[in-house]
């Protein structure tokens, strides 16, 4: 059987754009190998009607509602090889080591993390560290907060303000602020060390002290680090598709790539993780862009 459309990725891109492929009847198969960035996220906040919910939850009621569309079809299990036999036609291996074929393919594989040289940060992160303030920072309002950064921390800092005036940033002795930076977050009481920390103290996921390599211990309850993000598979460098200057997949407004009938949404596309709703919102668009090109190609076809 070909496929219209098969979609690389269960997380909320990939799932939202298989809900309006098969709403505009469209045979689509996604391949979700469950290993979800946010797995370690006890909650997800910021989508509508489902602020706070359990991540695995929202997954399964995604599921749940895609079942009621006949012309969907779901396999846990993970790709292995996306293979371009032609401009129309797409040949995917899972590793069950069947092939699918399709004419269209969505990339929405998210991203996967690469915590700050930190010791121990695991045992934290997603309990009482996380990467998005935007999805947890009312949660650790007016809180003893840290700034885990070795870039970009001039803007974390500052985004991380808005929920705590209680705020130090530590640079991990890797970490660069330009001197102007540096003088603007102390004259808000914004303390910098650039000292090496040496591992974070604490028990069952809550941090309590950051150790430093000379011995200090700094009393914070919550934090927030910068993870160094990547795609989690090289299917888009293989397929040829543009990449933007941060290391994302560059696309237009609806998830079109450089090559034609391949598509990208959610955050591989981006290379900074969004809120659920807004890659939910880009797994929307995508779709409605696979939709228009197929019923466009049809009406050509016929035309000719």
């Amino acid at each position: 059987m070909d496929y219209d459309c098969i979609i690389i990725g269960g997380g909320p891109a990939g799932l939202n754009a298989a809900l309006v492929l098969g709403r505009a009847r469209r045979n689509v198969i996604l391949f979700d190998s469950n290993e979800a960035r946010n797995h370690v996220v006890r909650e997800s906040h910021g989508f509508l009607t489902r602020d706070g919910i359990q991540p695995a939850k929202l997954r399964q009621l995604a599921l749940q509602e895609l079942e009621a569309y006949p012309s969907i079809q779901v396999k846990h299990e993970k790709v292995y090889s996306i293979e371009r036999c032609s401009e129309t036609h797409y040949e995917v291996t899972a590793e069950s080591n069947n092939v699918y074929s399709c004419t269209k393919i969505l990339l929405a594989t998210g991203l996967k993390d690469e915590q700050p040289n930190v010791p121990g940060i695991e045992r934290f992160y997603g309990t009482s560290l996380f990467s998005c303030p935007y999805c947890d920072g009312w949660e650790v309002r007016d809180q003893p907060l840290a700034v885990i950064a070795d870039k970009n921390v001039y803007k974390l800092a500052k985004e991380i303000f808005t929920w705590s005036r209680d705020l130090i940033v530590f640079t991990n002795g890797e970490g660069r602020l330009e001197l102007g930076d540096r003088e603007r977050l102390e004259s808000h009481g914004i303390q910098v060390v650039e000292d090496i920390i040496s591992g974070l103290e604490g028990s069952n996921g809550q941090l309590e002290r950051i150790r430093l390599e000379d011995g200090t211990l700094i009393e914070r309850s919550y934090g927030f680090v910068t993870p160094l993000w990547s795609h989690p598979n090289h299917f888009a460098e293989y397929l040829g598709c543009t990449l933007n200057k941060y290391g994302g997949i560059q696309t237009d407004e609806y998830g079109r790539t450089n090559i034609w009938n391949v598509y990208a949404a959610g955050d591989m596309a981006n290379i900074v993780p969004a809120q659920l709703i807004v890659a939910a919102g880009s797994g929307s668009a995508a779709a409605i862009g696979i939709n228009g090109d197929l019923t466009n190609e049809l009406f050509d076809k016929t035309i000719e």
